[in-house]
């Protein structure tokens, strides 16, 4: 269910760049649906620090739901679910999770930048979110790599 909020702020940016009103697209928050990884993750979006995001292929297939393609825009939410940014994919890619490069870990934006911390912290998550299937984590795990760009930052009314 998309929040009125949600929806304001898509039909505002669909208006000044002449796109479609509906459908609104998905929104979602980044990581395990907690508050602070939502926050913590979303927030990186905002600073400009993450540009580049990923999911377990598998994921998509057992939820039914399709990958992104270039050029298809979503609504990033915070902790709380309420709209950050809305982002436009500009490149979509099917990689191998020990074949990620290091350009794409670093644009993932998170701890020290680095590849390893990448590779750690992707490996417990997905070792988590693949468990939540039964499913077990294997290092060639295909991956929906996405790389963002923000497009608009919401701003609430005063």
């Amino acid at each position: 269910m998309t929040s009125e909020t949600v929806k304001n702020f898509w039909q505002t940016y669909a208006r000044k760049n002449n796109l479609p009103l509906e459908p609104i697209p998905p929104a979602w928050m980044f990581g395990d649906g907690t508050e602070e990884m939502g926050d913590r993750l979303g927030n990186l979006v905002v600073k400009g620090l993450k540009t580049g995001t990923c999911a377990a292929h598998c994921i998509h297939e057992i939820e039914n739901e399709p990958i992104p393609k270039v050029n298809d825009y979503e609504i990033v939410l915070d902790g709380r679910n309420d709209p950050l940014v809305i982002i436009k994919y500009t490149k979509v890619e099917l990689v191998k999770m020990n074949e990620v490069t290091e350009a794409f870990a670093k644009s993932e934006g998170e701890g020290d930048l680095s590849y390893d911390y990448w590779y750690s912290a992707h490996e417990r998550f997905f070792t988590w979110e693949l468990g939540q299937y039964g499913r077990t984590f294997m290092p060639d795990l295909l991956l929906v790599c996405q790389t963002i760009e923000v497009v608009e930052s919401y701003s609430p009314m005063l």
